[in-house]
């Protein structure tokens, strides 16, 4: 049934196509003085737009609104996950005799929502890992159905989780002593004992191809809780002999997922807690709780090749819905939250805002109406002529004051409300738009684009160079800025894509010092593979190698992996390499090769 409720709220989309297009208002006008004067002549390939609640854009963005309380409130502390239980007593009172409750998919979504509410006023209301300045949380389905919660939660400057003296007091990861816990005990060995799997267990769903546990179990015994290395910490598992015999093997400390005893006690489920404050690489945390739908896997080949972009279809290909999430979804419950909330705010060039009209409207009455044309940052302009308040902040912080109203597109005082502004990201090579985002993250009270080109009294050209001449360019700081700001949110290959673009459109001063500062972070994948640092660093700048012969036919000669960047020809040879090759190098081409050199 839900499937049907899904399918036909895709339809609507697919259908209403046509009928509500939203182009760029410099596309308008462009479509005008070819004389196409009719809406349904112009507009964009089949979306999915991120207000459909689960598609790959509204995933997208939630993950972005979520780096951005990272940047603003720090790294999370608590990583807590929680998985529904079907033998709740409040589930199996509602089952009639000899029912199971895999056959009352209400019960275990609307019993589950319950318990998720009440561990909310646990950690927010009644504060039991302290003053709670940010969280995010998502709901997920199991292959089987059953729902579970991922919690990352950030608490307040004062009440930071960053010494491993007071770690054991939230998380414990030992089987509690029979005589004196004894129903703690019992939850222990019934909900949070991982296993067993690799030479007990070779066939356990964890193990890996290479025989390994993708969780690394069984964990080293530790006397005292540590730091790990960009990882979880080492928490205290004592080898004081308590062996207990779960799934028909015998036990110890060493298997013992951690916990929480007090919320373990309370919720009788699968209740992880993990402190997360001493992970370095926060954002692949975030990625895997926004990772999306689960989906099944099959191949269908065809002859016929059909090169057109339905983002609708891909996301209905190969999508997994269980009876559970079917009735989450049908009673409205929430599949995520996020405290703050992060507004979104609009970027564009002058005259290129997103329009919306039908197919009815005349795009004269479309492009004169100052209605239809007002966006975020036109009337972010049009609020520092009037308000004496707004012109000391910046772009970003406007949504922190005052609240956008939809209807009449204004900007109002803010009277309530926490909330937190987000300029949506730009590549440097989206060229204007890109330094209009950095001036704006410099420059307050602007109240015009043409304003933002003055610096000194000098008009600027460009965007570009109003940049150069308030020296947000000077060496590489920039591109420092761009890379640091990318490294928070995205993952190694979109930094590595990101470092080819610096060095093919933005000319730095020193590629390699570029290279230096942040392949760290580009190498990260190939790290998480188990290869050493050498190994991984060879494989990044083969990538990147691969990226830059893309450019174009001339680089084709060019070779980076001569392994390391620092073994390449001289910028004579190249171009004799090229001639061989009957290739005619472009000066692009030779910055690009003067460039590499240095490498």
């Amino acid at each position: 049934m839900y499937v049907k409720l899904e399918s036909s709220r895709l339809d609507y989309i697919r259908l209403n196509q046509k009928q509500i297009r939203a182009e760029l208002y410099q596309g308008i006008i462009d479509s005008i003085e070819i004389s196409e004067r009719n809406g349904s002549q112009i507009g964009r390939r089949v979306i999915l737009p991120a207000s459909f609640i689960g598609g790959p854009r509204d995933m997208r963005k939630r993950y972005m609104d979520a780096m951005s309380l990272v940047q603003r409130f720090g790294k999370p502390d608590i990583f807590l996950t929680m998985t529904c239980n079907p033998k709740w007593k409040e589930i199996k009172n509602e089952l009639r005799f000899n029912d199971e409750a895999q056959n009352r998919p209400d019960l275990t979504s609307r019993i589950f929502r319950a318990k998720l509410e009440e561990l909310k006023k646990d950690i927010l209301k009644k504060k039991i890992f302290g003053p709670v300045a940010a969280y995010v949380y998502v709901v997920e389905f199991q292959k089987r159905g059953l729902p579970h919660a991922h919690f990352l939660i950030v608490l307040e400057p004062n009440s930071k989780i960053s010494d491993p003296s007071t770690f054991d007091r939230y998380v414990c990861a030992e089987i509690p002593n029979k005589a004196k816990y004894r129903h703690l005990n019992e939850l222990v060995i019934k909900h949070m004992m991982h296993g067993p799997c690799g030479t007990l267990n070779p066939k356990n769903i964890c193990m890996l191809v290479e025989g390994k546990c993708k969780n690394h179990y069984p964990k080293q015994f530790c006397e005292y809780t540590c730091h790990d290395i960009d990882s979880y910490p080492q928490y205290r598992r004592r080898n004081d002999g308590k062996v207990e015999k779960v799934r028909g093997s015998d036990l110890d400390n060493r298997w013992v997922v951690p916990y929480n005893p007090y919320l373990l006690s309370k919720y009788d489920c699968h209740l992880n807690v993990e402190i997360c404050s001493t992970i370095k690489a926060v954002k692949y945390l975030y990625k895997y709780i926004y990772k999306g739908h689960d989906r099944i896997a099959f191949e269908v080949r065809s002859e016929n090749v059909n090169n057109h972009i339905d983002e609708i279809e891909k996301f209905q290909s190969a999508r997994w819905v269980s009876a559970p999430e079917a009735m989450w979804r049908m009673y409205s419950f929430p599949l995520n939250e996020i405290y703050p909330s992060v507004i979104t705010l609009q970027l564009h060039l002058d005259g290129k805002q997103i329009v919306s009209f039908g197919d009815c409207d005349m795009l004269e009455d479309v492009v004169n109406s100052d209605m239809k044309c007002a966006s975020m940052l036109t009337e972010y302009f049009a609020l520092n002529k009037v308000d004496e308040f707004a012109r000391s902040l910046l772009y970003r912080q406007i949504p922190e004051y005052y609240v956008w109203n939809r209807q009449s597109k204004t900007w109002k005082r803010r009277k309530q409300g926490n909330v937190i502004g987000r300029i949506v990201s730009v590549s440097p090579n989206e060229g204007e738009r890109y330094y209009l985002r950095l001036l704006l993250n410099h420059i307050k009270g602007c109240t015009s684009f043409q304003e933002l080109k003055i610096v000194n009294g000098v008009v600027a050209d460009s965007f570009h160079q109003a940049a150069l001449l308030n020296r947000f360019l000077e060496a590489d700081d920039c591109l420092e800025s761009c890379m640091e700001e990318a490294c928070k949110y995205q993952m190694p290959f979109a930094l590595r894509r990101l470092f080819v673009t610096i060095l093919s459109f933005c000319n730095p001063e020193s590629g390699r010092q570029l290279w230096g500062n942040f392949k760290e972070q580009m190498c990260e994948d190939y790290v998480h593979l188990n290869l050493n640092i050498d190994t991984a660093e060879k494989k990044a700048l083969k990538h990147v190698n691969e990226m830059l012969l893309a450019i174009g036919k001339s680089l084709a000669a060019f070779n980076i992996q001569y392994e390391l960047f620092n073994v390449e020809p001289g910028v004579n040879d190249m171009l004799e390499i090229n001639e061989e090759l009957e290739i005619k190098a472009s000066d692009d081409d030779v910055k690009i090769i003067k460039m590499l050199n240095e490498l």
